[in-house]
């Protein structure tokens, strides 16, 4: 393993690369959430939401270690063609990546959600069953969550974690056999919310947005207590 990389050799999070919403003399205190962008996209993406999401949270948002097969653009999660496709070491050595990532930039009392989209859900999803005690909520975005088990699993369900789950109706890009085994996964590990959306494709609407502020907002009234 390189200097460079973390685990199963990807490359680490590029910290020059990742944008965020409040300079750092502004995030102490506050909680965060990192925003994971979709295959072939960049870490300006979802960005882009984060004047719509509540103001309370630092927003960052991260670039994928990996860079898809030309001609693809962006930057992805793990590969989803050839013998690696949508494999389960592949997502957890890039979890394991954007963990490495919050264990050297973000302060270990700081509050932490992910919010991710499609391959970045899946990542998210993956982050939390292997850190459970660190990422207090995912909110997963026309994803899904990886085959197999996790040696965290057991400490996962015990802690039973908020998660909203959004996808379209008409979403043909996630494969059935994952939104099958998700739907049957998700409810005995997690506190599951969520809603499929009718005629929504592979993206995100505008009702499917408000929904996710009203779960940002119930994790911020939480915290206060």
């Amino acid at each position: 393993m390189g200097e460079n990389t973390v685990s199963d050799g990807v490359p680490r999070i590029d910290d020059e690369a990742v944008q965020w919403s409040a300079p750092p003399e502004e995030r102490a205190g506050r909680p965060l959430l990192v925003l994971l962008h979709g295959y072939g996209s960049h870490e300006g993406d979802l960005f882009a939401l984060a004047p719509h999401l509540p103001k309370e949270f630092v927003v960052a948002a991260v670039r994928a270690p990996l860079t898809p097969p030309f001609p693809a653009p962006g930057w992805s999660w793990f590969p989803i063609e050839g013998l690696q496709a949508r494999d389960a070491r592949a997502i957890t050595a890039s979890a394991t990546v954007l963990l490495d990532w919050l264990d050297r930039s973000v302060d270990p009392a700081t509050p932490v959600g992910l919010l991710g989209f499609s391959q970045g859900a899946v990542i998210g999803l993956q982050a939390l069953r292997l850190r459970p005690e660190r990422i207090g909520f995912v909110v997963a975005l026309a994803g899904f969550v990886a085959d197999g088990t996790l040696p965290t699993d057991a400490a996962l369900a015990a802690r039973r974690p908020p998660v909203f789950w959004g996808r379209g109706s008409r979403d043909e890009v996630i494969p059935a056999d994952r939104i099958a085994h998700s739907t049957e996964w998700l409810p005995g590990f997690v506190d599951l919310s969520g809603r499929v959306y009718p005629g929504l494709t592979h993206s995100v609407s505008q009702d499917e947005l408000d929904d996710v502020v009203v779960f940002l907002r119930a994790r911020l009234a939480e915290s206060a207590r």
